[in-house]
């Protein structure tokens, strides 16, 4: 829907001192803040226009307006500027805190980084893996108790426990684990699981057992070793008053941060796109309340895009300032994994 220039000026102008200090803006104070030279009855008739375009609305108790979700998406779409924020001293925070550690570290540092800058809650969807391993070890633990030890593409490492029938001796845990590592390493365990089918024959049958129990264990340990989603200062929410005044809308916004399903599915959309997404109110059914937006960008490494972070706050944030944070974290997180797995 087009707005003419001077309804476009009042929106942006309406809903930028809207999201300074929260309280409806009213003709009056329109006037004075756009720049516009209009009298408040010219004011107050594109008011009414873009109250029956459904882009603002009036709270009963006030004589001024406040912006709709749609006002908002007119807003961060045609209108907004983007801050230019300080790179140096975002990046300098960033690279020290995505430099440390295992890639789970680096992700968790990431969520609290994006938390802390940007004062509402931080998320970052956790790179999908492939369950690829580099090499595996067992470690004989003691009668018929092995431990599986996985060593992931990025240097991670993770640990099952294999209860056999069979007492295998170190240097057959050895042998296994070298016919594995020279025949399978860097392939995902799926992968394994197919070529093991037609390939074990010439290993004696105990030996087909241990390495079977190992790919299915692995294939797990891989799959659930991480958290999905990483959130970081839920608690900053509790104090922004438009989600907090509102006991209902706060227990859904919990409820989202519980379950996570939504959330992923709302992260997940967002892998597919390029660049910063912005999801406002109720406008997507994969954000549950108006009171609440998703700023997102998906992440990379070595070139191919594994996940998404991104910005939870209330739809009165501001926007100019927290697109740069995501975008910027974004790249430097993408960075860091593929320095890392580099």
């Amino acid at each position: 829907m087009q707005l003419d220039n001077r309804a476009q000026t009042l929106l942006k102008a309406l809903i930028e001192r809207y999201i300074a200090d929260g309280q409806p803006v009213g003709s009056r104070e329109l006037s004075r803040i756009s720049g516009l030279e209009l009298s408040p009855a010219t004011i107050r008739n594109v008011m009414a226009d873009l109250e029956e375009m459904g882009f603002v609305a009036s709270p009963h108790t006030s004589a001024g307006r406040v912006p709709t979700p749609r006002g908002y998406r007119v807003f961060v779409d045609t209108l907004l500027t983007v801050q230019t924020i300080d790179h140096s001293s975002v990046e300098s925070k960033l690279q020290s805190s995505l430099h440390t550690g295992s890639s789970q570290k680096v992700i968790s540092n990431a969520a609290q980084i994006l938390s802390s800058l940007s004062e509402f809650a931080g998320i970052v969807m956790t790179p999908r893996r492939e369950s690829v391993f580099q090499q595996i070890d067992f470690l004989r633990l003691s009668e018929k108790r092995i431990l599986l030890v996985i060593v992931g593409p990025t240097g991670d490492v993770q640990n099952r426990l294999l209860l056999t029938e069979t007492d295998y001796t170190p240097s057959q845990l050895v042998q296994a684990a070298n016919f594995i590592n020279q025949h399978y390493g860097g392939l995902s365990f799926d992968e394994v699981k197919l070529r093991l089918q037609g390939e074990l024959q010439q290993l004696r049958d105990d030996m087909t057992r241990l390495m079977q129990i190992a790919v299915e264990a692995g294939s797990d340990a891989m799959n659930d070793s991480s958290e999905d989603v990483v959130i970081s200062g839920e608690r900053n929410l509790l104090s922004v008053t438009d989600l907090s005044s509102n006991m209902a809308s706060l227990r859904r916004l919990f409820e989202l941060f519980e379950q996570k399903t939504s959330l992923m599915q709302l992260l997940d959309s967002s892998n597919k796109a390029s660049g910063v997404q912005i999801f406002i109110g109720g406008e997507s059914n994969l954000v549950p309340m108006d009171q609440m937006s998703v700023v997102t960008s998906p992440y990379s490494v070595n070139g191919k895009v594994v996940g998404t972070l991104g910005v939870i706050g209330p739809t009165r944030m501001a926007y100019e300032r927290v697109i740069p944070i995501v975008d910027i974290t974004a790249k430097l997180l993408s960075n860091a994994l593929s320095h890392s797995s580099g």
